[in-house]
């Protein structure tokens, strides 16, 4: 399976390099680009595609793409009139370092440039245009007012409000599963997947996306902000509902298992080795960080 650091280069590579009035532009895209995690949707993309019969060098413009789409919904989620969170991963936020203007515009610029890349002459002459046109109907949708954006629409609704588990479920397969899901779907696309194909991997995205948001919950309530790199106990200061406020902790991590396990059922579908991306869904239901 692909090693994180062909991730971390392909990312860079795609960076404006000749910047000269927007080089404080691109030195903010790159500090969270840099800024690490887990690189789980990119993975993703590649995997999927690797089970397909797909090359690396083929899928990996659109897995940089999801990833960018990813950093720059941090970036932006961080500002004051969204979370409002100085650290990010250990580091502090984009906006505390370059300023809230140059955040937004390195969110904004970040986001364009995962279309760009989608789009090159030389992404289109190894995965077709077909194949680019696919994916960047995917990543839009689920990165969009259905999926990320919709989601985090919610999120804000629903701030010192009690929400149901039906609407925190609806807010979490958005903002979280939502980018999720497109980078499963980009990754069948990219390797010609079968209808049913498509619907596992949909499936699949859909139930590891949401227990990765329950852990991360749970994480919000049992972990450090050194563990996590990030501010801690977030929804209880700002009085919002998730799983653990509604369940308690042991109930959403018998949720995220059983999740986790319809997962795992989904991938029966395919006939190729499909241990990793097994292995990935139990590992994101039982992290610590």
């Amino acid at each position: 399976m692909t090693d994180i650091n062909a991730i971390e280069k392909a990312l860079y590579s795609y960076l404006p390099s000749d910047a000269v009035y927007e080089k404080k532009l691109t030195e903010s895209m790159k500090y969270s680009l840099e800024a690490g995690g887990k690189r789980i949707r990119p993975t993703l993309t590649l995997a999927f595609a690797s089970l397909l019969g797909a090359d690396e060098e083929v899928a990996m413009p659109f897995a940089c793409a999801v990833e960018m789409i990813h950093t720059y919904s941090l970036i932006h989620d961080d500002l004051p009139c969204m979370d409002d969170d100085d650290m990010r991963r250990g580091k502090p936020s984009n906006h505390k370092v370059f300023g809230e203007d140059i955040a937004l515009l390195a969110g904004d610029a970040l986001q364009s440039l995962a279309f760009e890349i989608m789009t090159l002459d030389s992404t289109a002459e190894k995965a077709g245009y077909e194949t680019c046109c696919k994916c960047v109907n995917i990543l839009s949708r689920y990165c969009g007012a259905v999926g990320m954006v919709g989601g985090q629409v919610i999120d804000l609704a629903f701030e010192n409000k009690k929400a149901s588990l039906e609407i925190i479920s609806e807010m979490d397969r958005k903002k979280t599963g939502g980018l999720i899901k497109a980078a499963c779907l980009m990754g069948c696309a990219v390797g010609n997947a079968s209808s049913e194909e498509f619907l596992a991997a949909e499936k699949y995205a859909e139930n590891i996306g949401l227990a990765f948001q329950i852990v991360d919950d749970i994480l919000d309530v049992t972990s450090t902000e050194q563990e996590l790199g990030k501010p801690i106990g977030s929804d209880a200061d700002n009085n919002k509902s998730n799983y653990v406020t509604e369940l308690g902790i042991e109930e959403c991590q018998r949720l995220a298992d059983k999740l986790t396990c319809e997962a795992l059922e989904a991938l029966n579908v395919f006939s190729g080795d499909t241990s990793f991306l097994a292995s990935l869904a139990q590992k994101l239901a039982r992290r610590k960080n």
